[in-house]
């Protein structure tokens, strides 16, 4: 990786599956930008998928994971500045959203964008990847 780019990794979210980050730290000047990988709702405790219990609770866990892997770079939901949303089924953006804003507290939430997919790795009803900022960051790269 370059002198700027610096992998963030933690056990309390599931472990990429393939050749990936679970997220990348970017510094630039003054700021410093963190680009989460797609997270799918699978238990890091236990590896198994959360998708039987519906979309509420597969919301919930995908957004757990961003909050862990967000912990580990020392920020939190309030620092993420875009997140892009992959439905399965856009039938289910409303029950989404209602998991997304208790996550979010505003007054400013991120740029977003929801798109429905034909397929997600898996079979997964929802995948959810994000980039956040670190103003005034103390990682020296």
């Amino acid at each position: 990786m370059s002198d700027f780019m610096e992998a963030i990794e933690t056990t309390e979210a599931p472990q990429a599956v393939g050749p990936y980050s679970q997220a990348i730290s970017i510094g630039l000047n003054e700021a410093q930008l963190l680009f989460v990988s797609g997270q799918l709702p699978i238990d890091p405790e236990t590896g198994k998928l959360i998708v039987d219990e519906g979309i509420g609770a597969s919301t919930q866990r995908v957004l757990k994971n961003i909050s862990a892997i967000l912990k580990s770079a020392g920020l939190g939901m309030k620092d993420v500045v875009r997140v892009e949303i992959f439905l399965k089924d856009l039938k289910n953006f409303a029950e989404v959203n209602e998991v997304y804003k208790s996550y979010f507290s505003g007054p400013i939430y991120p740029a977003r964008q929801t798109v429905e997919v034909a397929r997600l790795p898996f079979d997964v009803p929802i995948e959810i990847s994000c980039i956040a900022i670190v103003k005034n960051p103390t990682i020296n790269m």
